[in-house]
């Protein structure tokens, strides 16, 4: 069978570093994420921008700067998802944000995020920029932190506050992503959830919040992603041929020193497990490209 190049749905870079983090090294530029994408595997990916300093950034990359570097870089970059903050504007839970979302689609973005505004799932902010993005047709890519330093939209432990709003909004694709949503694709306590738990796989929240709710999705990347995948394989694969449909390949890459991550293994562990017959063929396409080209290309 055919190894596949991947579709990366997250990846971070900006045109220039103007601000590093205290180890020195700040966002990468275009041309380390090429080199790192050629290393694995990877043919072009989405990029997220901030647009604003969430808690945790040193640097942004603009929605401005993200449009340019998909135009100038269309082999690195083929599409770009939009920061919005549901506080834009005049700081009301009844902004419509609509108008904002439209204008950013007639620049090409495809989706919302990484959404890591620190507010719970449920919060009214919360609920208005979910209809708009419901209502603009933008799926959204969410990160899951704790209140207070920290970032990432919050939720209690078995996630009942994105459980709420998977209901609420029934036609926004919602794409889970950091360490507090995968580690709840097994049970876990609150210390567990805010690491990277090993072992053993008991199924815990996320594949069954995946089964009662057909828009919640995946995004595998960053070491969130593939730990939960690989932490207990014959699970993960499993878990892969289950939700092929609503699952995509990430990496999360946001340094140059992200060449040596866990998270760029996942392509040759997708890889593997397709040619010894561990996921189909079919569900190998879907999770490496299928899913993100249907949703990118629509």
């Amino acid at each position: 069978m055919k190894i596949l190049p991947k579709i990366d749905i997250h990846v971070h870079a900006v045109p220039e570093v103007m601000i590093v983090r205290r180890d020195g090294y700040g966002f990468p530029l275009p041309g380390e994420v090429r080199a790192m994408y050629d290393t694995i595997g990877v043919e072009k990916g989405v990029l997220l921008p901030d647009g604003a300093y969430p808690p945790g950034t040193e640097d942004i990359c603009s929605p401005r700067e993200a449009w340019k570097m998909v135009l100038e870089f269309p082999d690195t970059f083929g599409w770009w998802f939009c920061p919005l903050s549901p506080s834009v504007s005049n700081n009301s839970p009844n902004t419509d944000l609509s108008f904002y979302l439209e204008q950013y689609k007639s620049f090409g973005a495809k989706g919302v995020g990484e959404i890591s505004e620190n507010r719970y799932f449920d919060d009214p902010y919360m609920l208005n920029l979910f209809h708009h993005c419901e209502k603009c047709d933008m799926p959204v890519i969410f990160h899951i932190g704790l209140m207070g330093e920290d970032y990432g939209i919050v939720d209690d432990i078995g996630l009942p506050r994105l459980e709420k709003v998977l209901g609420m909004f029934p036609n926004l694709k919602f794409l889970g992503h950091s360490q507090k949503f995968w580690a709840e694709i097994s049970v876990c306590d609150e210390e567990s959830r805010n690491g990277y738990p090993t072992g053993e796989v008991v199924p815990g929240r996320v594949p069954e919040l995946m089964r009662k709710y057909p828009n919640l999705c995946g995004d595998l990347s960053a070491g969130s992603g593939y730990n939960a995948i690989t932490r207990d394989p014959e699970f993960g694969y499993e878990f892969l041929e289950e939700f092929a449909d609503r699952l995509y390949y990430g990496t999360d890459i946001c340094t140059p020193l992200d060449g040596n991550s866990d998270m760029l293994r996942l392509s040759a562990f997708l890889d593997d497990a397709m040619c010894r017959g561990k996921i189909s063929y079919s569900a190998y396409e879907r999770i490496s490209r299928g899913n993100a080209l249907d949703l990118l290309e629509k």
